[in-house]
């Protein structure tokens, strides 16, 4: 994936709490990490389907790197292994859905790791559900609306890697710098072999030109940054581009809207569902809440489960 923050942890992630939960088709809590967090490699035994606010998520599902920010959410069926990484200080949010539970038609989108639209009526939804308070029937009734209202986003958010030995070293080095501009004759001299390989491998990998896959890999990043508050000139120099307008452009390209439009309506989604009563037991401002979303492995404080601090790899 990207190259990692200064000081991030490494989290291995607990067997699921299947027996704590069993009852229930979906259930749902929350984290915040205090440092950047990286999860290793694992799976599920349920679908997952996590989201952010305050930052972004990232996740590989092996040749694929997928970077949601706020307005988004990430869809992990069950079995999958992927690892992640949520930035400092995001909230962290996920729920989980019992697959014999989970009233899905064969050959529908969820059943591949993918983008969500996580509209205002889908948080508030998954919020709710997070309650331990709630009677059967009000829990079934609001698991109901979930399966009605829960639908993939149009922007697909995935990174598709070449998985190609003869150019893996080329994504690998423009994940750690995106920033790097070396065009393709000099990436061909570095590798020893001619531009027209490149050219073919990463068209037959990714269905991409390189200049075409440099672009997505730049947008995909500029998610990130964006989200960190960084303004457009700066995530532009960030990431090499000689004008902001450049990358304006290269990010509409690719996303299907600028980077201010994008920023605007993830922004304007947060607003409208962000609670606002302080008594309301789906307000993150309400202590008793710590109780119900403290991450559904056990409470939830800093860190779970270290392994080890690491530097940038």
């Amino acid at each position: 994936m990207w190259r990692r923050e200064a000081g991030t942890v490494v989290l291995r992630v607990p067997p699921f709490p299947e027996q704590a939960v069993a009852p229930f088709a979906i259930v749902a809590g929350l984290q915040v990490p205090r440092v950047p967090t990286e999860w290793a490699p694992h799976s599920h035994p349920r679908h997952e389907l996590v989201w952010v606010r305050g930052g972004t998520l990232t996740s590989r599902v092996e040749d694929r790197v997928f970077t949601v920010s706020e307005g988004h959410g990430l869809w992990m069926p069950a079995g999958v292994v992927h690892g992640g990484r949520a930035t400092a200080g995001a909230r962290f949010y996920e729920a989980f859905f019992a697959p014999d539970r989970a009233p899905f038609a064969a050959g529908f989108a969820f059943e591949e790791p993918g983008a969500v639209a996580m509209t205002p009526l889908l948080e508030s939804l998954l919020t709710h559900l997070s309650r331990t308070d709630l009677d059967t029937a009000a829990r079934e009734r609001a698991e109901a609306v979930v399966f009605d209202v829960l639908q993939p986003s149009e922007h697909r958010f995935a990174l598709q890697l070449p998985g190609d030995a003869r150019i893996d070293a080329i994504a690998e080095a423009l994940l750690d710098d995106p920033a790097d501009n070396r065009s393709l004759e000099e990436w061909a001299r570095w590798l020893g072999i001619s531009d027209r390989t490149i050219t073919r491998a990463f068209r037959h990998a990714t269905g991409l030109s390189f200049a075409q896959w440099r672009q997505v890999l730049r947008a995909h990043r500029a998610l990130a940054l964006l989200a960190e508050g960084l303004d457009v000139t700066t995530v532009s120099e960030t990431l090499g581009y000689a004008q902001p307008s450049t990358f304006i452009a290269s990010f509409r390209r690719v996303m299907g809207t600028t980077p201010g439009a994008f920023l605007d309506a993830a922004d304007g989604t947060a607003d409208r569902s962000a609670p606002s009563d302080p008594s309301d037991p789906s307000n993150p401002s309400d202590p008793s809440r710590a109780s119900r979303l403290s991450g559904l492995y056990g409470p939830f404080e800093g860190v779970r489960n270290p392994v080890l601090p690491v530097q940038n790899s």
